[in-house]
Protein backbone atom coordinates (compact mmCIF):
# COMPACT_ATOMS: atom_id res chain seq x y z
CA UNK A 1 0.00 0.00 0.00
CA UNK A 2 1.34 3.43 -0.97
CA UNK A 3 2.48 5.52 1.98
CA UNK A 4 2.94 9.30 1.77
CA UNK A 5 6.45 10.63 2.07
CA UNK A 6 7.12 12.06 5.53
CA UNK A 7 8.89 15.42 5.30
CA UNK A 8 10.29 16.50 8.65
CA UNK A 9 10.66 20.29 8.65
CA UNK A 10 13.26 21.68 11.06
CA UNK A 11 14.03 25.30 11.79
CA UNK A 12 17.76 25.15 11.06
CA UNK A 13 20.68 26.84 12.82
CA UNK A 14 24.19 28.13 12.25
CA UNK A 15 25.22 25.77 15.04
CA UNK A 16 26.23 22.44 13.40
CA UNK A 17 24.96 20.50 16.43
CA UNK A 18 21.41 21.42 15.45
CA UNK A 19 21.45 19.75 12.04
CA UNK A 20 23.39 16.77 13.41
CA UNK A 21 20.71 16.21 16.06
CA UNK A 22 17.88 16.54 13.54
CA UNK A 23 19.51 14.01 11.22
CA UNK A 24 20.09 11.58 14.11
CA UNK A 25 16.42 11.85 15.06
CA UNK A 26 15.29 11.26 11.47
CA UNK A 27 17.54 8.20 11.22
CA UNK A 28 15.80 6.79 14.29
CA UNK A 29 12.39 7.47 12.70
CA UNK A 30 13.46 5.63 9.54
CA UNK A 31 14.66 2.68 11.59
CA UNK A 32 11.34 2.49 13.43
CA UNK A 33 9.25 2.60 10.24
CA UNK A 34 11.30 1.27 7.30
CA UNK A 35 8.22 1.20 5.08
CA UNK A 36 7.92 5.00 5.15
CA UNK A 37 10.19 7.27 3.16
CA UNK A 38 11.40 10.06 5.45
CA UNK A 39 13.00 13.27 4.18
CA UNK A 40 14.41 16.26 6.03
CA UNK A 41 14.12 19.93 5.06
CA UNK A 42 15.23 23.11 6.84
CA UNK A 43 13.59 26.52 6.92
CA UNK A 44 16.88 28.39 7.24
CA UNK A 45 20.68 28.09 7.55
CA UNK A 46 20.98 24.37 6.68
CA UNK A 47 20.59 22.29 3.53
CA UNK A 48 18.51 20.97 2.00
CA UNK A 49 15.91 23.70 2.15
CA UNK A 50 12.24 22.77 2.26
CA UNK A 51 11.56 24.15 -1.27
CA UNK A 52 14.48 22.15 -2.68
CA UNK A 53 13.19 18.92 -1.14
CA UNK A 54 9.66 19.56 -2.43
CA UNK A 55 10.94 20.30 -5.95
CA UNK A 56 12.97 17.07 -5.93
CA UNK A 57 10.01 15.02 -4.75
CA UNK A 58 7.84 16.48 -7.50
CA UNK A 59 10.47 15.68 -10.15
CA UNK A 60 10.61 12.10 -8.86
CA UNK A 61 6.88 11.73 -9.41
CA UNK A 62 5.90 11.71 -5.74
CA UNK A 63 2.28 12.68 -5.21
CA UNK A 64 1.53 12.52 -1.48
CA UNK A 65 3.54 14.23 1.25
CA UNK A 66 2.95 14.67 4.96
CA UNK A 67 4.82 17.77 6.15
CA UNK A 68 5.60 17.55 9.84
CA UNK A 69 6.92 20.61 11.73
CA UNK A 70 9.70 19.64 14.12
CA UNK A 71 8.30 22.15 16.61
CA UNK A 72 7.03 21.84 20.18
CA UNK A 73 4.36 24.56 20.03
CA UNK A 74 2.20 26.31 17.45
CA UNK A 75 3.97 29.64 17.28
CA UNK A 76 5.01 31.84 14.33
CA UNK A 77 6.96 29.20 12.40
CA UNK A 78 4.06 26.75 12.58
CA UNK A 79 1.36 29.33 11.87
CA UNK A 80 3.06 31.39 9.15
CA UNK A 81 6.50 30.31 7.90
CA UNK A 82 5.79 26.66 7.20
CA UNK A 83 2.33 27.15 5.61
CA UNK A 84 3.80 29.87 3.40
CA UNK A 85 6.63 27.62 2.18
CA UNK A 86 4.27 24.72 1.55
CA UNK A 87 1.84 27.01 -0.25
CA UNK A 88 4.54 27.60 -2.90
CA UNK A 89 5.18 23.89 -3.47
CA UNK A 90 4.79 22.32 -6.93
CA UNK A 91 1.12 21.92 -7.76
CA UNK A 92 1.44 18.17 -8.43
CA UNK A 93 2.18 17.51 -4.76
CA UNK A 94 -0.70 16.68 -2.44
CA UNK A 95 0.59 17.97 0.91
CA UNK A 96 -0.98 17.39 4.32
CA UNK A 97 0.38 19.51 7.16
CA UNK A 98 0.62 17.49 10.37
CA UNK A 99 0.30 18.97 13.83
CA UNK A 100 3.31 20.18 15.79
CA UNK A 101 4.74 17.73 18.29
CA UNK A 102 3.50 19.27 21.51
CA UNK A 103 1.92 18.95 23.86
CA UNK A 104 2.22 15.19 24.30
CA UNK A 105 2.88 12.67 27.08
CA UNK A 106 5.73 11.35 24.92
CA UNK A 107 7.48 14.72 25.23
CA UNK A 108 7.16 14.56 29.01
CA UNK A 109 8.55 11.03 28.92
CA UNK A 110 11.51 12.31 26.90
CA UNK A 111 12.02 15.15 29.37
CA UNK A 112 12.12 12.74 32.30
CA UNK A 113 14.46 10.41 30.39
CA UNK A 114 16.96 13.26 30.08
CA UNK A 115 16.60 14.21 33.75
CA UNK A 116 17.24 10.62 34.84
CA UNK A 117 20.24 10.44 32.52
CA UNK A 118 21.54 13.58 34.26
CA UNK A 119 21.55 11.74 37.58
CA UNK A 120 18.09 12.19 39.07
CA UNK A 121 15.84 9.28 39.99
CA UNK A 122 12.11 8.92 40.64
CA UNK A 123 12.79 9.10 44.39
CA UNK A 124 14.36 12.56 43.96
CA UNK A 125 11.21 14.19 42.63
CA UNK A 126 9.64 15.08 45.96
CA UNK A 127 12.70 17.11 46.99
CA UNK A 128 13.49 18.62 43.57
CA UNK A 129 12.18 21.80 42.03
CA UNK A 130 12.07 21.73 38.25
CA UNK A 131 12.60 24.58 35.80
CA UNK A 132 10.94 23.82 32.46
CA UNK A 133 13.13 25.94 30.18
CA UNK A 134 11.82 26.56 26.67
CA UNK A 135 13.13 28.69 23.81
CA UNK A 136 10.40 31.30 24.25
CA UNK A 137 7.99 32.97 21.85
CA UNK A 138 6.06 36.19 21.27
CA UNK A 139 2.97 34.07 20.61
CA UNK A 140 0.64 34.00 23.66
CA UNK A 141 -0.69 30.57 22.67
CA UNK A 142 2.80 29.07 22.78
CA UNK A 143 3.57 30.68 26.14
CA UNK A 144 0.29 29.39 27.56
CA UNK A 145 1.13 25.85 26.41
CA UNK A 146 4.47 25.93 28.26
CA UNK A 147 2.78 27.23 31.41
CA UNK A 148 0.18 24.45 31.22
CA UNK A 149 2.88 21.79 30.79
CA UNK A 150 4.62 23.14 33.89
CA UNK A 151 1.34 22.79 35.81
CA UNK A 152 0.95 19.21 34.56
CA UNK A 153 4.48 18.32 35.62
CA UNK A 154 3.77 19.63 39.11
CA UNK A 155 1.24 16.81 39.50
CA UNK A 156 3.76 14.10 38.58
CA UNK A 157 5.72 14.32 41.83
CA UNK A 158 8.10 17.29 41.54
CA UNK A 159 7.94 19.49 44.64
CA UNK A 160 7.63 22.62 42.49
CA UNK A 161 7.80 23.46 38.79
CA UNK A 162 8.46 26.80 37.11
CA UNK A 163 8.37 27.63 33.39
CA UNK A 164 11.21 29.72 31.98
CA UNK A 165 12.06 31.17 28.57
CA UNK A 166 15.36 31.83 26.80
CA UNK A 167 13.90 34.67 24.72
CA UNK A 168 10.81 36.83 24.08
CA UNK A 169 9.12 36.08 27.43
CA UNK A 170 9.88 36.00 31.14
CA UNK A 171 11.08 34.65 33.49
CA UNK A 172 14.55 33.67 32.34
CA UNK A 173 16.05 30.38 33.49
CA UNK A 174 18.26 31.96 36.15
CA UNK A 175 15.31 33.85 37.64
CA UNK A 176 13.22 30.69 37.86
CA UNK A 177 16.11 28.90 39.58
CA UNK A 178 16.43 31.71 42.13
CA UNK A 179 12.67 31.71 42.69
CA UNK A 180 12.78 28.04 43.63
CA UNK A 181 15.76 28.64 45.91
CA UNK A 182 13.82 31.44 47.63
CA UNK A 183 11.03 28.93 48.32
CA UNK A 184 13.54 26.76 50.15
CA UNK A 185 13.70 24.00 47.55
CA UNK A 186 16.59 21.68 48.39
CA UNK A 187 17.50 20.59 44.88
CA UNK A 188 16.86 22.50 41.63
CA UNK A 189 16.96 20.89 38.19
CA UNK A 190 16.72 22.62 34.82
CA UNK A 191 15.16 20.67 31.95
CA UNK A 192 15.57 22.25 28.49
CA UNK A 193 12.30 21.82 26.61
CA UNK A 194 13.99 22.13 23.23
CA UNK A 195 14.79 19.54 20.58
CA UNK A 196 18.30 20.38 19.44
CA UNK A 197 21.37 22.31 20.65
CA UNK A 198 21.96 25.86 19.49
CA UNK A 199 22.04 29.50 20.56
CA UNK A 200 18.96 29.48 22.80
CA UNK A 201 19.69 26.12 24.47
CA UNK A 202 23.16 27.48 25.26
CA UNK A 203 21.50 30.50 26.88
CA UNK A 204 19.38 28.10 28.96
CA UNK A 205 22.55 26.29 30.07
CA UNK A 206 24.19 29.56 31.11
CA UNK A 207 21.09 30.42 33.12
CA UNK A 208 21.31 27.07 34.91
CA UNK A 209 24.71 27.68 36.52
CA UNK A 210 23.13 28.02 39.99
CA UNK A 211 21.03 24.85 39.56
CA UNK A 212 22.12 21.45 40.84
CA UNK A 213 21.17 19.49 37.72
CA UNK A 214 20.97 20.40 34.05
CA UNK A 215 19.64 17.79 31.65
CA UNK A 216 20.36 17.53 27.95
CA UNK A 217 18.05 18.71 25.16
CA UNK A 218 15.37 16.27 24.01
CA UNK A 219 17.49 15.26 21.02
CA UNK A 220 17.03 11.97 19.18
CA UNK A 221 15.27 10.11 22.01
CA UNK A 222 13.15 7.11 20.96
CA UNK A 223 10.04 8.67 22.52
CA UNK A 224 10.46 11.69 20.24
CA UNK A 225 10.83 9.47 17.18
CA UNK A 226 7.65 7.61 18.15
CA UNK A 227 5.84 10.93 18.53
CA UNK A 228 6.85 11.96 15.01
CA UNK A 229 5.38 8.74 13.66
CA UNK A 230 2.25 9.27 15.75
CA UNK A 231 1.72 12.71 14.21
CA UNK A 232 2.36 11.20 10.77
CA UNK A 233 -0.39 8.63 11.29
CA UNK A 234 -2.75 11.20 12.81
CA UNK A 235 -2.43 13.36 9.70
CA UNK A 236 -4.60 10.84 7.83
CA UNK A 237 -7.63 12.14 9.69
CA UNK A 238 -6.46 15.42 11.19
CA UNK A 239 -4.28 17.85 9.26
CA UNK A 240 -4.13 21.54 8.45
CA UNK A 241 -4.37 23.18 5.02
CA UNK A 242 -0.77 24.04 3.98
CA UNK A 243 -1.77 27.52 2.81
CA UNK A 244 -3.25 28.47 6.19
CA UNK A 245 -1.33 31.42 7.64
CA UNK A 246 -3.55 32.45 10.53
Amino acid sequence: MHRPVLLVIAHGSRDPRHAATVHALVRRVRAMRPGVRVETGFLDFNAPSVPRVLDRLALEGVRDVVALPLLLTRAFHAKADIPAVLGRAPARLNIRLADVLGPSPLLLATLERRLYEAGLGPADKSSTGLVLASAGSTDPEAIAVIAEIARELRHTGWCAVRPAFASAALPRTEDAVRDLRALGVRHVAVAPYVIAPGFLPDRIARGATEADTLSEVLGSAPELARLILTRYEESKTHSRPPALTA
